[in-house]
């Protein structure tokens, strides 16, 4: 398959790696332009991880925050987010002829949001898992690939539970969706949205997105008035 990747970091890169060795072929990449906190452009040592993997591999490159269809070549199969903050859009994921998939380390619907991880462990869940999921215009809110639980160990922080478990749990979960879709096994099982729940990115002001969580029938609510109470 020839797949275009969105994503940044070393899972980005452990997801290349782990598809160039299934066979499949990454045709392009989308990437931060400088790893986080970084400010030297010139200094190939401050780029990100997934644009330094593609520079030597004559990989094209493009900065995620200016994606769009345009920058995804023809061919494509399928564009797949890795650890990716960058919205794909209608038009872009258009350009993948298979699938648009992103992994998520939640059990979606639940922890729907940037600070998945980071929520999982705030709240004391004793349960958590990974989600490979069709890109959608809902955030986080596609259809479910491939789902695989996962217990909280204790002890766990937002660091340990990404490292050790979830992104490991994420290369294994988007090689395999990517193997069923080249043999032509599509999985879309639709997200329970009573179930669903969605916290803003921590560090940040509150957002409020009641398309997200908001149930058929229920009140409107006024966005202006919520805000995130920590303790």
């Amino acid at each position: 398959m020839h797949i275009y990747l969105s994503g940044q970091g070393a899972f980005a890169v452990q997801v290349a790696e782990a598809l160039l060795d299934e066979g499949h072929k990454i045709v392009g990449a989308a990437a931060p332009r400088l790893r986080k906190g970084q400010s030297d452009e010139g200094n190939a040592m401050c780029w990100d991880r997934l644009r330094s993997w593609a520079y030597p591999r004559d990989i094209p490159w493009t900065d995620s925050a200016e994606l769009r269809a345009r920058h995804v070549p023809d061919g494509v199969d399928i564009i797949l987010a890795a650890h990716s903050h960058a919205f794909l859009g209608r038009e872009t994921r258009a350009r993948a002829a298979v699938a648009a998939i992103g992994y998520h380390p939640s059990l979606l619907p639940l922890h729907r949001g940037r600070d998945a991880i980071r929520w999982t462990v705030r709240d004391g869940d004793k349960v958590t898992g990974g989600s490979v999921y069709h890109l959608t215009e809902r955030t986080d809110g596609g259809p479910i690939a491939a789902q695989e639980h996962l217990f909280v160990p204790p002890g766990s922080t937002a660091r340990s539970l990404w490292h050790d478990h979830l992104a490991p749990l994420g290369v294994r979960l988007l090689v395999k969706v990517v193997t069923d879709l080249a043999a032509g096994r599509r999985i879309e099982v639709p997200q329970d949205e009573a179930l669903a729940t969605w916290e803003p990115a921590m560090g940040a002001p509150p957002l409020f997105k009641p398309e997200l969580i908001a149930l058929p029938g229920t009140a409107q609510v006024d966005g202006s008035r919520w805000a995130l109470h920590e303790g």
